[in-house]
């Protein structure tokens, strides 16, 4: 099976790092320069407002972009600081902003994990997380948080990692979504990180809601976002199926799962495609339906269980 082919993903996004692109009125967003097989062109941060505004996702430690963002409210006022989440693509120049605007920051919390470590994991390093981020100001799910001519609502959408939040403009029907939605591919959802569980969950909320434009922590917008999120959702299913058709001939690893899933997939995302499956059993060993011995974890073997005929549930 190729992977992703049931997503109209859009790879085309030719903006430039440190360019201010006013994508909508009150909306510009500025590129940095990191890009990777992870963050695709580098990680996009996005300017709320005029003349008193909001920054959401600073980016990872970068003075560069730190620079390219303050030059671009020069003359301006930045007042809010809003952060998705705690990944160090997107918080780490959070204290550069602040440290130049005195801008109040705003996130669900500082970074966690979706679940405890197994005793299997204490080991592994955890990469890509930001540990020293810690907001002014908490804020949950459905709380509004106003500006000069803007209104923004958080909304919770664990998954991706346990803190994501999403910020909705009801307004203007336009969501930022962070890496919750991307509409150049597919989010890792990586225990225990990340949640399957909680990502699907947060998928339906999106949906749900009557905002139609989503802006990403990395590439193009998206337009139809509730449309696009329920080819996300079929493709989640699609993939739960292809593991349990795998199961169905007998136990396995999952290196053997990837290798039969991900056909054509680039080398560098062979680790991640890994946990992305993790993710995928861990919840189909709590729905009863796979089983290992052991907690579920990225070394271990599954099988189907007993009386299960490898027909996905969701």
């Amino acid at each position: 099976m190729a992977d992703n082919d049931d997503i109209p993903f859009n790879r085309n996004f030719p903006l430039k790092p440190g360019v201010v692109d006013e994508v909508r009125p009150k909306v510009r967003r500025i590129l940095c320069d990191n890009p990777s097989p992870f963050t695709f062109t580098g990680t996009v941060s996005y300017i709320v407002g005029e003349g008193k505004v909001a920054i959401i996702d600073p980016g990872p430690d970068d003075e560069a972009h730190a620079a390219a963002l303050l030059d671009a409210v020069r003359g301006e006022t930045v007042t809010h600081i809003l952060v998705t989440h705690t990944h160090r693509d997107h918080s780490p120049n959070t204290a550069r902003i602040k440290a130049a605007t005195g801008a109040i920051v705003y996130a669900e919390g500082p970074h966690r994990a979706s679940r405890p470590r197994y005793e299997a994991e204490r080991h592994n390093p955890e990469s890509g997380v930001d540990r020293e981020f810690s907001p002014d100001v908490r804020v949950t799910d459905g709380e509004v948080i106003e500006g000069d001519g803007w209104v923004l609502q958080a909304v919770a959408t664990p998954g991706h990692t346990a803190n994501h939040l999403a910020f909705a403009w009801p307004q203007r029907k336009i969501n930022f979504v962070g890496d919750h939605v991307m509409g150049w591919s597919t989010s890792i959802v990586a225990p225990p990180d990340g949640s399957m569980v909680d990502y699907m969950a947060s998928l339906g909320r999106l949906a749900a809601r009557d905002e139609d434009l989503y802006f990403s922590g990395h590439g193009p917008e998206i337009p139809g976002g509730p449309r696009y999120v329920r080819f996300l959702v079929r493709h989640r299913q699609a993939r739960e199926a292809s593991i349990l058709h795998r199961l169905a001939k007998g136990e396995t690893d999952i290196p053997t799962m990837v290798r039969a899933i991900y056909i054509g997939i680039d080398p560098r995302l062979m680790n991640a495609a890994g946990y992305s499956v993790l993710a995928h059993l861990e919840d189909l060993v709590g729905r009863g339906i796979v089983a290992t011995d052991g907690d579920p974890v990225i070394g271990g073997k599954y099988r189907l269980a007993s009386g299960e005929n490898g027909k996905s549930r969701m």
